[in-house]
């Protein structure tokens, strides 16, 4: 940091000039589908996910920042140098220029998200749009000075990495053994009866257009479902006019929606009260549970089992495009026991759940705080005064 305020009381004692966004660089966009990944490739594809998925093919051949421009994952931003392709909301920056890359990679990890929060909050902009993006301010100090706040955010950043890394470590042990006592509780257990799914779930109804013209709806497709969060993140609406050829299955509070489409990508969640009466796409089995024999949260639970997890990778059809039936998915045998039972198997997941993924408990409490921290050192470093101000 002394060295840093040396270097600014020297070359831009008064300030620094800020520029758009635009005059910095080129912003680009694609046409993907996000749904365009194919397993086992080797060219990245980056979509509104944090990490990138493979794909065959590639439309980009340069160094780059790619930002998503969902509205609930407005702060995915990602650097690649090679061969690449993204996702139709995804932009796509290169040819910098009077500008270091990493330097703007830090400052758009740092400001992005919270401009586009205040923008949304006093114009309700539900994503970012381009003109946006491009009038986006940035402070450019000398390149000296820009370099070496990046040097001191890279070492620190590598710094809380390992940190980070021996507490994930030890994270995941428990992640492991949380799992290892739900596939326990859920497996078969003598003079306990085993069903198919069918048995225990209601019958589920598709959407009438002809009867709904002009009616909105919030629309679910894969891409709506964050696989680490099991939540949905971000809908489109939709009308009968122009409501995309899969979107057909209504869904209610309470179902469970389970992704049929690369099914072990682990696209599931609970149905909220939100989309109440809403419309997934086809691409998703809708698990309606029979309240009076099943709950839905331990339903939920053997969703997740690894159980579930390979029953669906071995009934997957199609190599180039793996999917698989509705009707296979609810040919799955669950160990079903009395709702007694299953609320008490509901219990103990949800306090293992809560022990391994609440951020407020345990060892993630730890890992935000040393977030918080970095979070904290980085503001320091990269807010500058304007000049003339």
């Amino acid at each position: 940091m002394n060295k840093i305020q040396k270097l600014i009381s020297e070359l831009c004692p008064d300030g620094v000039e800020y520029k758009e966004l635009g005059e910095i660089c080129e912003i680009k966009t694609w046409k993907l589908n996000a749904n365009a990944m194919v397993e086992n490739w080797k060219y990245k594809f980056f979509t509104c996910a944090e990490k990138p998925f493979l794909i065959d093919n590639y439309a980009f051949n340069t160094e780059a920042i790619l930002i998503s421009w969902n509205w609930s994952q407005v702060w995915h931003v990602n650097y690649y140098k090679w061969k690449f392709n993204a996702y139709q909301r995804t932009y796509v920056l290169d040819n910098f220029n009077t500008i270091d890359v990493f330097y703007l990679l830090h400052y758009l990890n740092w400001n992005l998200r919270k401009h586009i929060f205040k923008i949304v909050k006093e114009w309700s902009v539900p994503y970012i749009t381009l003109p946006l993006l491009k009038t986006f301010q940035i402070p450019i100090p000398p390149l000296s000075i820009q370099q070496e706040i990046v040097k001191i955010l890279d070492n620190f950043t590598k710094l809380e990495a390992e940190l980070e890394a021996e507490l994930e470590a030890e994270l995941e042990a428990r992640r492991q053994q949380y799992e290892y006592y739900r596939d326990e509780m859920l497996s078969f257990v003598e003079g306990v009866e085993m069903v198919e799914l069918n048995t225990v779930l209601d019958k589920t109804l598709n959407i009438k257009w002809q009867d709904n013209i002009n009616k909105e709806f919030q629309y679910i497709d894969l891409s709506s479902v964050d696989r680490n969060k099991n939540l949905i993140t971000d809908t489109q609406l939709i009308i009968s006019d122009n409501a995309p050829s899969r979107a057909k299955k209504i869904v209610k509070t309470w179902d469970i929606i389970f992704g049929t489409t690369r099914p072990t990508l682990k696209r599931f969640c609970i149905i909220n009260e939100k989309y109440n009466e809403q419309i997934c796409s086809t691409w998703f089995c809708v698990l309606r549970p029979k309240k009076n024999i099943i709950l839905t949260n331990y339903l939920f639970y053997i969703i997740t089992s690894l159980d579930f997890y390979n029953y669906t990778k071995l009934n997957q059809k199609w190599a180039s495009y793996p999917a698989i039936s509705d009707n296979i998915v609810k040919q799955f045998q669950i160990s079903l026991p009395s709702l007694e039972k299953q609320e008490e198997i509901v219990e103990v997941l949800d306090k293992f759940d809560k022990l391994v993924n609440d951020i407020s408990e345990g060892l993630p409490a730890e890992i935000e705080a040393r977030r918080q921290q970095y979070e904290y050192y980085r503001g320091k470093l990269l807010d500058f005064k304007e000049l003339g101000k």
